[in-house]
């Protein structure tokens, strides 16, 4: 099942969209729960969660540039005000993910944080790094502030530690926390994408460190635990399949402790694969 959500997740990339975007990532979904104070508010084929705290709310990701009215159409319809969002996060700088966050920092007066390594990228509203499909610009949006590997991000009582796993960018950033469901503590990994999707790893004079990044990425990952998995491609981690089984009665249905290590072996046969073929 893994290898094929992967070949999925693969072709949700830039390569794919210049052609034509993947129906999917426009068409809405109805928000859902995930855990305590985390919400689904992206679309059938792109992820975006919004995490309410006691201090406003927190947008993680923002999808395509044409998802912007949709995104904030779905944060209002779980009764939080645009104005209650104060800080916006991604994983990583792809017009898939942040393309709509221009927009909806306009709208919301939110402010942008991210890594210092794709800080640069945001903030031109251009890629950073070689690829084989060319570049693909998103809206530039402002950084208000970076976080470094391990940093905490604190809202109200609400805290993100961030976790530099490049490789897909130089800034790809998965961000964790700790949710108490049923009087028990969960760790949520929001898991920065690991698909090599496209980047040269041969080669890529914009991106040097490409190759050295990416394999430490997947052993830092490897090394690492999580109770629920919340990915930016929803199926790459079976979200809408979770959520029939939520809405089914399924209390766990976003709960899997294995599927985190079975996510980065997947990614690490493909990145081999896929180094041995840049090498032929």
């Amino acid at each position: 099942m893994f290898a094929r959500l992967i070949a999925l997740a693969l072709c949700c990339t830039p390569a794919a969209v210049i052609a034509a975007d993947p129906p999917e990532w426009t068409q809405a979904v109805k928000p859902f729960r995930i855990a305590p104070g985390i919400t689904y508010v992206g679309t059938k084929g792109l992820s975006a969660y919004l995490i309410e705290t006691s201090a406003g709310a927190i947008l993680l990701e923002g999808t395509m540039p044409a998802n912007a009215a949709l995104i904030e159409h779905n944060i209002e319809s779980v009764g939080v005000p645009l104005s209650h969002v104060k800080i916006l996060i991604s994983d990583h700088a792809h017009i898939d993910h942040v393309g709509a966050l221009a927009k909806i920092k306009q709208d919301t007066g939110a402010r942008m944080i991210a890594s210092a390594q794709d800080r640069w990228a945001l903030e031109r509203g251009i890629p950073r790094g070689d690829t084989d499909y060319g570049v693909w610009k998103f809206p530039a949006v402002a950084v208000d502030g970076v976080v470094r590997d391990g940093q905490q991000l604190r809202l109200g009582s609400t805290v993100l530690t961030a976790h530099l796993t490049p490789g897909h960018t130089p800034g790809c950033t998965t961000w964790t926390m700790t949710v108490i469901e049923h009087g028990r503590p969960l760790t949520v990994m929001f898991l920065g994408s690991i698909s090599v999707a496209g980047n040269l790893l041969v080669g890529n004079h914009a991106y040097p460190a490409i190759l050295p990044e990416f394999r430490a990425t997947l052993a830092k990952l490897a090394r690492m635990k999580a109770d629920i998995v919340l990915t930016s491609h929803p199926e790459m981690s079976d979200m809408m399949a979770r959520e029939a089984k939520a809405q089914a009665g399924d209390a766990n249905a976003f709960v899997d402790l294995a599927l985190l290590g079975k996510i980065v072996a997947e990614a690490k046969t493909d990145f081999e694969a896929e180094l041995a073929k840049a090498r032929q």
